[in-house]
């Protein structure tokens, strides 16, 4: 069995250190919002090129922490991209803006900038594109059109951790860049957690007090906050991660790599591109092929798990049906909803793995092909 992710291949050469820390972390008895959390944010804010960096509870909170600390409310408008996980719409919804959607560039699945002009309207006040797979948006396009309509730009980096666009990192271009730490990311947590980075001090100071009840000091409140605090085991098995984060980088860009070779001309099967300027990281490694459905079954029966992100896309989810979207509106997510299977990727995998998964893939591709010419 070749699995879409492995986790415990990554625990188990791990588990000696996060034993450890964890051990550490129980007998300082200090379990949230303490020092570890401090010096895991220090780190992370470092590695990630941003001044300043403040931990939260997950990946969905930071999102909604950075847009609520930039002062997007009631009565706002949030362009984003349906072809993301809900957490990017949820956010906005919760800060009680209402999330616009507009389609993605076909090659790169990130939101195109063309249609974000065309989206903006006098409610308007920012703008939220998502890294998506690991790939960063257009961000030159994106802070051009920010900065003549006077919005504000939240990046969504969940699936981003160490992404660059022309040598800048993803996060530092708008007023602030959430993360996720969800344990399935490039830098995963051993259960939820998430970051806000800025270079803006006042608005991470603002995020930290929002996140924590709304205090700077024990009991005294200066602002109506949540409790969205990061703990500190959390934070600790973090710091423990972080040192590894270049190097499983480098591996998922090298297993990329091999896919592509092996995958570059095949008929039917559309690889994912790399524009030159960016710095991808492959959090997936996504393809499209047609007959999804039959492809991912008859890849399962040879031992291959795969997954598929994202098969409905925000616009028609029924959670935001009283947007009133319909089918048709954003044809080119709609086609990629249809379309994209992700392949097995993760620092553990071996290239051998790879190999068998393209064989595998090309012959299903090839063979449903065929049966289609010949029907």
């Amino acid at each position: 069995m070749i699995p879409h992710m492995d986790l415990q291949a990554q625990l188990s050469i791990l588990m000696p250190e996060l034993l450890q820390k964890t051990e550490e972390i129980f007998s300082s008895r200090s379990y949230i919002h303490g020092s570890y959390v401090t010096k895991f944010e220090q780190q992370f804010a470092e590695l990630q090129g941003a001044a300043f960096c403040s931990g939260c509870s997950n990946g969905t909170s930071a999102l909604f922490l950075a847009l609520t600390a930039c002062g997007i409310g009631h009565g706002d408008e949030v362009i984003t991209t349906p072809h993301t996980f809900i957490a990017t719409a949820e956010a906005i919804s919760h800060t009680g803006a209402t999330p616009v959607f507009v389609d993605i560039i076909p090659t790169t699945y990130t939101i195109d900038p063309v249609l974000v002009e065309r989206a903006i309207t006098p409610r308007t006040r920012a703008i939220v594109p998502v890294h998506l797979y690991g790939c960063p948006a257009d961000m030159d396009q994106l802070t051009s059109i920010a900065k003549k309509n006077n919005l504000l730009i939240i990046e969504d980096c969940a699936q981003a951790h160490l992404a660059s666009y022309r040598g800048q990192p993803v996060g530092t271009f708008g007023a602030a860049g959430s993360f996720s730490f969800y344990p399935g990311k490039n830098l995963g947590a051993y259960g939820d957690a998430g970051a806000v980075i800025s270079n803006d001090g006042a608005l991470v100071t603002l995020v930290r007090k929002l996140l924590n009840h709304g205090r700077s000091e024990k009991y005294l409140h200066e602002i109506i906050g949540y409790n969205h605090r990061m703990d500190e085991l959390q934070a600790g098995l973090l710091q423990i991660k972080l040192r590894y984060l270049e190097q499983w980088t480098a591996r998922r860009q090298k297993l990329a790599a091999c896919y592509s070779r092996m995958l570059q001309g095949v008929p039917h099967i559309r690889i994912p591109v790399v524009p030159d300027d960016v710095r991808h990281v492959f959090h997936l490694y996504v393809v499209e092929v047609p007959e999804r459905t039959r492809v991912a079954a008859a890849l399962k029966n040879q031992g291959v798990q795969t997954g598929i992100h994202y098969p409905v896309p925000l616009h028609l989810q029924p959670a935001y049906r009283c947007l009133g979207y319909q089918p048709g509106d954003f044809p080119v997510t709609e086609q990629a909803a249809d379309r994209v299977l992700s392949l097995p990727l993760y620092p553990e995998l071996q290239e051998e793995d790879v190999q068998t998964v393209c064989r595998y893939l090309v012959e299903i591709v090839n063979n449903l092909a065929d049966r289609g010419a010949s029907a």
